[in-house]
């Protein structure tokens, strides 16, 4: 290729990482440690106009890309270091004091932002499930879009900012608070808002769902500070220490308010293993546990104010620089194909990840339970995720992929046997086992695919715009895993078919009822519905489980898509030289 100077508008590949055989990967890849009722986060876009790598490492990159050897077919050579040894091989203890100090701030900024994550989307849609239909819990997962969208306002991020507070403080100290102070209002009522929420056919939804969204939208704004920020708060030859600190955080966080929150504030749970004496309540409440992370977010951000300092930052890009970028970008018809495949993807196994942790419980799965199999669940998903780096580093990530999307589909297959399958008398130990092993063999399949796509979006991002590419990417692969849940919810609840049957012999005691008594069938399809059938001494019986159609549905969507269309097309775009996905230099 002759030699040509490349026209960099953002000279450094943002947390793209060289290996010592060659290949590249991206630093900052989104956690993927997380439990799959929402695939939403676990498939965490990264913003990418936070440029901020120092001048040495920015201009080793325009040199290695200025070289007549470079090629656009093959990844970028790898930096070298000054001890001659790749920057990953470093452990803990052998980093700077300094880069010490700020990988823990950096893990404990990550781990707030995993607090309210893991409520929004693990904790909270079971929460719900008492008082809501699929459909209405549909409008709720409204509430994760702002991380599938924040691409749109991450440029405002980047370039807007105060000199005296710092680039990064500027949105991380009021957006932290704005958090705190959100989480303190909630927690004064958010038990009360969510059994509210289901009132006058689920009108009180919007209301509970604006305020989560309003969190959510906060967490995202924060993410994306933080993300700039890692990049100047770590050396350059140790930033791969970034993505740690962003995994180690972000999983604990999430960890903490999904799995470990839904034991404690479980009365069954509690009563077994922590109360001699039973009790109606677990632990904790929703209510007392927002309030806590509140004001430890408010501390958290007076300290971060005082105690430290910001160092002094330049302006890579302006705001349009940036939007015309990815303006730039979404112009390819390779990326248009891909943004494509990616959109219509995840339909397969929506039903699977939205509802059927949901549907276990509806049929008598405990909530003690699902968090023990959410527990067991964690360390395989850390150690098999492991090994889907590996293969996809081993052999082409497309082709991963495309074998671990064959087995997502057998995984909600396999899932809806599992619900079938449940016992008329209750969990049973065997069951129990049953619903673990498909939890894990399902959460194993979205972690590979998840994995992989990852290690290939690395692979095609042009390195001179590598942040803002990788973004958009990771945006709309997140995206993908986000719309349809809301579509998919609503048909749950559109085919099934469940009416009220009235008592063959009422009772002579009315006053006992907790509802009126029901004297005519009615349609219970709507949680409100069903428990008025029940208060009332009627019996409410499903004729058709829309779960199962729509599962179903999903699936056959999935199969015929992937060896229709998004297979052939994505094993061609892999095929396809790497000048196939850059931007025009004009």
């Amino acid at each position: 290729m002759p030699q040509k100077k490349a026209k960099s508008r953002s000279p450094n590949p943002r947390g793209r990482q060289h290996q010592p055989n060659g290949s590249t990967s991206s630093s900052f890849s989104p956690a993927s440690t997380s439990t799959d009722m929402n695939g939403s986060f676990r498939e965490r876009g990264k913003h990418a106009s936070s440029l901020d790598l120092p001048e040495d490492s920015a201009s080793q990159t325009a040199r290695l890309m200025e070289r007549s050897s470079f090629s656009l077919d093959e990844a970028v050579p790898p930096v070298p270091t000054k001890d001659g040894d790749d920057a990953q091989s470093k452990g803990f203890f052998e980093l700077p004091e300094a880069d010490r100090r700020n990988f823990l701030l950096l893990v404990l900024l990550y781990f707030l932002q995993g607090i309210p994550m893991g409520l929004a989307g693990g904790s909270v849609p079971f929460l719900l499930k008492h008082h809501l239909s699929y459909g209405q819990i549909g409008v709720y997962s409204l509430a994760s879009y702002p991380y599938s969208l924040k691409l749109l306002w991450s440029p405002i991020v980047d370039a807007v900012w105060s000199a005296k507070v710092g680039r990064r403080k500027s949105w991380i100290l009021p957006i932290q608070a704005l958090s705190g102070v959100g989480m303190l209002w909630l927690g004064s009522g958010a038990q009360e808002m969510m059994e509210k929420a289901g009132e006058n056919n689920g009108a009180g939804v919007w209301g509970f769902t604006g305020w989560w969204f309003a969190l959510v939208f906060m967490c995202a704004t924060q993410d994306i500070a933080v993300d700039g920020w890692a990049l100047t708060l770590l050396s350059p030859s140790n930033l791969s220490y970034a993505s740690t600190a962003q995994t180690v955080g972000l999983t604990a966080g999430h960890f903490l308010s999904y799995t470990v929150f839904l034991a404690l504030s479980s009365p069954d749970f509690a009563n077994k293993y922590f109360r001699a004496a039973p009790s109606v309540e677990g632990l904790m409440t929703l209510d007392s546990y927002l309030q806590f992370w509140g004001w430890v977010y408010l501390i958290v951000t007076l300290g971060l104010a005082f105690l430290k300092k910001e160092d002094r930052s330049r302006e890579k890009d302006s705001i349009l620089a940036v939007y015309k970028t990815m303006g730039g970008i979404l112009k390819l018809r390779n990326i248009q194909i891909f943004i494509l495949i990616h959109l219509i993807a995840k339909i397969g196994f929506q039903a699977n990840d939205a509802v059927t942790n949901l549907k276990l419980l509806d049929k008598g799965f405990s909530q003690e339970d699902l968090a023990l199999t959410v527990l067991i669940d964690f360390p395989f998903e850390i150690s098999l995720g492991y090994y889907a780096g590996k293969w996809s580093e081993q052999y082409k990530p497309i082709t991963v992929w495309s074998l671990a999307f064959m087995g997502r589909l057998v995984a909600a297959v396999f899932a809806q046997v599992v619900v079938m399958a449940f016992p008329a008398g209750g969990t049973t130990g065997w069951y129990l086992c049953l619903v673990i092993v498909e939890h894990v063999f399902s959460t194993f399949m979205s972690t590979v695919m998840f994995v992989a796509i990852s290690a290939f979006h690395a692979k095609i991002a042009d390195p001179a715009i590598g942040g803002t590419y990788m973004t958009l990417l990771a945006t709309v692969s997140n995206l993908g895993g986000t719309f349809p849940r809301y579509f998919v919810l609503k048909f749950v609840d559109a085919f099934t078919v469940a009416t009220c049957i009235p008592p063959s012999s009422p009772p002579k005691d009315t006053s006992a009822l907790k509802g009126s008594l029901i004297t005519q069938s009615f349609s219970c399809v709507l949680e409100a519905e069903k428990h008025r059938c029940i208060d009332g001494a009627g019996t409410c019986e499903m004729q058709t489980d829309g779960y199962y159609i729509v599962n179903i549905l999903c699936v056959i969507f999935g199969v015929v898509t992937f060896w229709g269309f998004i297979r052939p097309a994505a094993q061609k775009l892999q095929s396809l030289p790497m000048r196939a996905w850059r931007i025009s230099e004009g």
